[in-house]
């Protein structure tokens, strides 16, 4: 019938376009390519409904700070107008902030969302990459065990120093014991039943024993170097891992087969001496920090306004810079994998490259930064809302010979699961990160290098082609631009 009156219109058209299967796979389709627009435009609404609230709290309150004065309770402050028109100037700066963002930077935005799908889609392809943490983990396990271990040992590195002591005086023979004499443990004292052979103190006699202080400064300093250096050896071989993924033109195809381990032995080869030499410039900036809090530490009780506020600038200053030159760091080791240049020249190659882009970088930092707070949020809490109804008893594994009122404090086991949920999940999302970050430098050298055509090809996505309004053309289009 329906061919009779609608003979352009397919029956079975029709059917396919109410097909309940399809329809769902393409909303699923659609969400998952707009989920980062959903979520910012929930904060943008999130942040406009807090601020109907607060307007609406500041227009109905009648109490001003001054009717009230100051009070402990902090409820009170929710009834008083000047609170209220506070939080509206807050909401309303954060409001416009994320306005304008959207508005100005959002083909910026496109291109950190885009970036943050070509991560998963390299580490679908590298799972390894995933449990490269634990490597780093028992690496780091065995720089602490190093160091307690020698800390240990010049502690006790000088001969035991023993004392007699009368533990009753009053007793026949004992009152002569002044306690300044040594002695050795193995021998009985029958002349005094209470005398005991004492250990005192290790001597600070010989070489060795006069300059222990700087034999632990000299611990403290290698085992800050050896914590950098493994970092900073994990972060070089993940980098060598994901750029190998970039710099594929045709994916997945010209993957290496073992990209992790490949990386992780031209890191080893190659680069021991730059990620060395990085982990130093650390190392030193941490040691002028533990210095300083050393001295406010002694200094704290004698110090006056002004110097307690020089010292705070200090300590200030030296934390900006740690951050500064981790951040330095990370990127150098990026570059040091993809070129192989030396640290220095790969550290300033990659500051210039980033200062030509500073404002993508800040963009994709900040996106990125809310997505991999997000998954760690999602991952903890999903584990710590586990945890607190199988151990409170909400929850009853059945077969199970565990049983809840055999605990004394339930959360605490909860806060231990929590704990290891969050270690675990930075562990995971850190790798993540970093191939978000080295696709990111590939990315911004594939722009500068190369134009699309047959010579000089683009090696990132297709999305992040069309974003660009970029393309690889072909021998038929010539040397046209783009």
């Amino acid at each position: 019938i329906i061919n009779m009156f609608f003979p352009c219109v397919s029956c079975s058209g029709i059917v396919n376009s109410f097909n309940a299967k399809e329809i769902g796979v393409r909303i699923f389709e659609d969400f998952a390519s707009s989920w980062q627009w959903i979520i910012a435009l929930f904060r943008v609404v999130k942040a406009f409904f807090f601020f109907s609230h607060s307007y609406d709290n500041y227009r109905k309150s009648a109490v001003s700070i001054t009717d009230i004065g100051f009070t402990t309770d902090f409820k009170v402050y929710l009834q008083v107008k000047e609170t209220w028109l506070a939080f509206l100037i807050i909401l309303s700066v954060v409001e416009g902030i994320l306005l304008l963002t959207l508005i100005f930077l959002r083909t910026r935005i496109l291109i950190a969302i885009a970036l943050i799908q070509e991560s998963s889609k390299a580490v679908s392809h590298m799972m390894s990459t995933l449990f490269y943490p634990l490597i780093t983990f028992v690496l780091l396990v065995v720089c602490v065990a190093y160091w307690g271990i020698t800390a240990l040992y010049l502690a006790t590195s000088g001969i035991p120093v023993y004392k007699v002591v009368a533990l009753n005086s009053t007793q026949d023979n004992c009152g002569q014991i002044s306690g300044n004499e040594t002695c050795d443990p193995q021998v009985n004292y029958s002349w005094c039943r209470s005398a005991r052979c004492i250990f005192i103190k290790y001597n600070n006699e010989g070489l060795l024993q006069r300059n222990l202080f700087n034999l632990q400064i000299y611990n403290v300093v290698a085992f800050l170097w050896c914590v950098n250096f493994v970092i900073a050896m994990g972060q070089c071989s993940l980098a060598g891992a994901f750029a190998s993924y970039y710099w594929s033109l045709n994916k997945p195809s010209d993957i290496p087969t073992f990209p992790l381990s490949q990386a992780f032995i031209r890191t080893i080869r190659y680069h021991v001496g730059s990620l060395a030499f990085g982990a130093l410039i650390l190392t030193l900036i941490q040691i002028i920090r533990i210095i300083l809090e050393y001295l406010d530490h002694k200094t704290r009780a004698a110090q006056n306004p002004c110097s307690r506020f020089l010292m705070c600038c200090l300590k200030c200053c030296f934390w900006c810079l740690e951050k500064f030159i981790k951040f330095l760091n990370r990127n150098a080791y990026i570059m040091i994998a993809v070129y192989g240049k030396n640290f220095c020249l790969s550290a300033k190659n990659a500051f210039m490259l980033l200062m030509r882009n500073i404002v993508r970088v800040v963009v994709l930092d900040k996106v990125t930064d809310l997505l991999l707070f997000f998954g760690k949020m999602l991952v903890v809490g999903g584990v710590g809302v586990l945890a607190f109804f199988f151990f409170s008893g909400r929850i009853r594994l059945p077969g199970s010979n565990f049983c809840t009122e055999m605990l004394n404090y339930y959360w605490m086991p909860i806060i231990v699961v929590v704990v290891g949920a969050y270690l675990i999940a930075h562990g995971f999302f850190s790798v993540y990160s970093m191939c978000v970050d080295t696709l990111f430098l590939c990315f911004l050298e594939d722009l500068e290098r190369h134009d699309g055509t047959m010579q000089k090809p683009y090696y990132m996505s297709k999305n992040l082609m069309k974003i660009l309004n970029k393309k690889n053309r072909g021998p038929k289009n010539g040397k046209g631009k783009d």
